[in-house]
């Protein structure tokens, strides 16, 4: 299974509209379209930062929506007020505890590390990250996004409500030393978003 991300860094004032044009046209055009198994977005409404992630059942169904996604795209970029930025993944693994509840929030991390060990860095994160991390209080799903050409990752992991992100952070540290070591990885990037859009129908895949 394949996942496209788009991130836009918009203005602050135009989030809430680019919010409903995607809730209103890009998830029915997108989620119709042959392959589609569904859409998320989060967001950061004080930087204006907006993740949209559709997931697809092949890179074929996935490539073959390109050109209708990409005006899609454009439009909703021009509402947000900044420039897409597209990324490809495989969606390498996806676990739920139980669907995410309204005011859900989300703490994505970027990762990288040599593109030969992209299978350990799977394998670290289901058998060390997964296990712990369904322990702390909060916990809804975790997934996990590697590009096997470049070695980056993004682990996705979604909590109830922000106050259960806020009370993880010191543990999920913890954790995420604990992975990056063991897969030797290095952290890129770290964010905490506010999930707006739970729509990945994904099944189970640890």
């Amino acid at each position: 299974m394949f996942a496209r991300t788009i991130t836009i860094l918009a203005r602050p004032e135009s989030v809430e509209e680019g919010l409903r044009y995607v809730r209103d046209e890009v998830f029915p055009a997108i989620t119709s379209m042959p392959g589609c198994v569904g859409m998320s977005m989060v967001t950061d409404r004080e930087s204006g930062r907006c993740i949209a992630t559709t997931a697809w059942e092949s890179q074929d169904t996935m490539h073959a929506s390109e050109q209708a996604a990409r005006v899609l795209r454009e439009r909703s970029a021009a509402i947000f007020g900044g420039s897409p930025q597209v990324e490809e993944w495989e969606l390498a693994l996806m676990h739920r505890s139980h669907p995410a509840p309204e005011g859900a929030c989300v703490r994505s991390t970027w990762v990288e590390g040599d593109p030969s060990t992209v299978d350990r860095t799977v394998e670290v994160y289901k058998l060390t990250t997964i296990p712990a991390i369904e322990q702390l209080a909060g916990f809804c799903s975790a997934s996990l996004l590697v590009n096997r050409q470049t070695g980056r990752a993004i682990s996705t992991v979604t909590y109830d409500s922000r106050a259960a992100l806020e009370r993880t952070r010191d543990a999920a540290m913890g954790i995420r030393s604990t992975t990056t070591s063991e897969a030797g990885l290095r952290v890129t990037d770290l964010r905490e978003l506010e999930l707006v859009m739970a729509h990945l129908h994904v099944p189970e895949m640890v």
